[in-house]
C-alpha cells in the first residue's frame, strides 16, 4: 500500500504509541482522583500539556484538550458567542448603529465544515456572519478582515491552512491587524492541518484561540486541543465536572493525551526535517504529474518556497476525468488519495473550497489531493505517478475526451 492522504489522518508514531501504553493496561487511575494510582495519569497530563504548548510558545495552562479538531472549532465559536452574549447583557439593536442583537463573526468560504456548520448554527441564532472570499490561490488578506469588521464584531476565525489546497494563510498578520483596530474581537485559528506540519512557535503571541488535533501529526484519533489566551473569559461547552479546569467536563482520556503530547513534542523537535523531507517529496510527485496534460494546480506553489503551501500538499483537477473514479482506481493499484476533505468524502456536491477560487464545476469535479509525510519514499510517489497517469489515459478514453 502506499498512503498518499496523510490531511485525512497519519500513522501513528512509535514515540506516540510507546507513550500510550502504559495507561492503556497498569496505569488505569482516573486523573482527577487523590490517590497513588492516579498520579501517573495526573502527570502524563501535564506533561502532554506543556508538549503541545511548546509547538505554539503558549503556557501550558493555555492548553485544554477536547476529542478532536472538529471539538475545538465548536466550542471557539460557541464559546466566543456565549462570552459576548454575556458581556452584552440584554442590550438590543440601536438602529443606524451597525449592531445586531446576535453580534457579527467574521470567517472565510474556505474554512473547514466544522467552522462552516458551526457558523451557520450561530446564524440561526441571531448571528451575523461575514464569509470572507479567497483570492485564486486561496489567499485572505488581513485588509479583507478589517474591512468587514463592524462594532458588534466579537470574532474573526481563519484556518492556518487549508485542508484541500494547502494555502497557508497570514494569520498572525490578519490576528495582529484585527487586535490594532479593536482589542476586544477574538480572533481565532483552525490549525488541525497546519500544527506540527510547519513552525507555529510564535503564534500565542498573536491569535486568541487556536484548535490542532492529534492525528494529523502522528498522535492517535480522538484527542485535540484548544489554546485559550490566559486572562480570556470564555466558559466550556461541555459541562459536568471540573476537569481542564472546569472548563471542559468529562473523565480525560489520559492514554490519548500522552499519545498527543508525544507526536507533538516529536513534531518539535523534528519540524525543520520534516518540512525539508515532505516538500522534496511534494515537488517530486508534482512535476511528474504536471506531465499529464489538462492538469490544473489548485492553491499556491512555488519550489522550495515553505511560507505559501503546506509542505506535503498536492491539490490538482484533471480535466477528462472524474475524481472519484480515479480515486476507486487508484485504490485498486493499493495507492491511497483523496477528492478533497475526508469529512466530505461521498459528497456529490463540488468541493466548497474549489468553488470558492473559481473552478468551475466540471473542474472540480476531476479534483485530487495527494498528502504526503516523511515516511513517504521517491520510489513510492514514482510509482503513485505513474499509475495516475495509466488512471488518465483510460478515464479519457472511456469519456472520449
Amino acid at each position: 500500500m502506499i498512503y498518499l492522504d496523510n490531511a485525512a489522518t497519519t500513522q501513528i508514531e512509535e514515540t506516540a504509541f510507546g507513550a500510550m501504553l502504559p495507561f492503556l493496561k497498569g496505569e488505569y487511575g482516573n486523573a482527577s482522583a487523590v490517590y497513588e494510582l492516579a498520579r501517573d495519569s495526573k502527570r502524563a497530563v501535564f506533561n502532554a500539556r506543556k508538549q503541545c504548548a511548546q509547538l505554539i510558545g503558549a503556557a501550558p495552562n493555555e492548553i485544554f484538550f477536547t476529542s478532536g479538531g472538529t471539538e475545538s472549532d465548536n466550542w471557539s465559536l460557541i464559546g466566543a458567542y456565549e462570552a459576548w452574549k454575556k458581556k452584552q447583557g440584554n442590550g438590543s439593536a440601536i438602529p443606524g448603529s451597525g449592531r445586531t442583537p446576535g453580534g457579527h463573526i467574521i470567517t472565510t468560504a474556505i474554512e473547514h465544515h466544522a467552522i462552516l456548520r458551526t457558523a451557520e448554527y450561530l446564524e440561526s441564532l441571531g448571528v451575523s456572519v461575514t464569509y470572507l472570499k479567497p483570492d485564486v490561490e486561496g489567499f485572505i488578506s488581513a485588509s479583507q478582515v478589517l474591512e468587514a469588521v463592524r462594532e458588534d464584531t466579537f470574532l474573526v476565525s481563519v484556518m492556518t491552512a487549508n485542508n484541500e489546497i494547502g494555502t497557508i494563510e497570514p494569520v498572525c498578520e490578519i490576528a495582529d491587524a484585527v487586535h490594532s483596530v479593536r482589542k476586544d474581537i477574538l480572533v481565532h485559528t483552525d490549525a488541525v492541518q497546519a500544527y506540527g506540519q510547519i513552525c507555529l512557535d510564535t503564534f500565542a503571541e498573536h491569535v486568541d484561540l487556536l484548535s490542532a488535533s492529534s492525528h494529523k501529526l502522528g498522535g492517535p484519533k480522538g484527542v485535540g486541543m484548544l489554546f485559550i489566551r490566559d486572562g480570556i473569559r470564555f466558559g466550556p461547552l461541555l459541562r459536568g465536572g471540573m476537569q481542564e479546569s472546569g472548563r471542559r467536563a468529562g473523565t480525560e482520556n489520559v492514554a490519548g493525551i500522552a499519545g498527543f503530547g508525544a507526536a507533538a513534542e516529536a513534531s518539535f523537535a523534528g519540524i525543520d526535517a520534516k518540512i525539508g523531507r515532505e516538500t522534496e517529496l511534494r515537488d517530486r510527485l508534482l512535476a511528474k504529474i504536471c506531465d499529464i496534460t489538462g492538469v490544473i494546480i489548485n492553491g499556491p506553489y512555488e519550489k522550495c518556497d515553505f511560507s505559501k503551501r503546506l509542505p506535503g500538499n498536492i491539490s490538482v483537477c484533471i480535466k477528462g476525468i472524474e475524481g472519484e473514479s480515479a480515486l476507486i482506481m487508484l485504490d485498486r493499484e493499493g495507492i491511497c488519495a483523496s477528492s478533497g476533505s475526508a469529512c466530505t468524502s461521498g459528497a456529490r456536491e463540488p468541493s466548497h473550497v474549489l468553488k470558492a477560487i473559481g473552478r468551475a464545476d466540471d473542474e472540480a469535479k476531476g479534483s485530487l489531493r495527494f498528502t504526503l509525510s516523511h515516511h513517504n519514499t521517491e520510489e513510492e510517489t514514482d510509482r503513485a505517478a505513474a499509475v495516475l497517469s495509466e488512471i488518465v489515459s483510460k478515464l479519457r478514453a472511456r469519456n472520449r475526451f
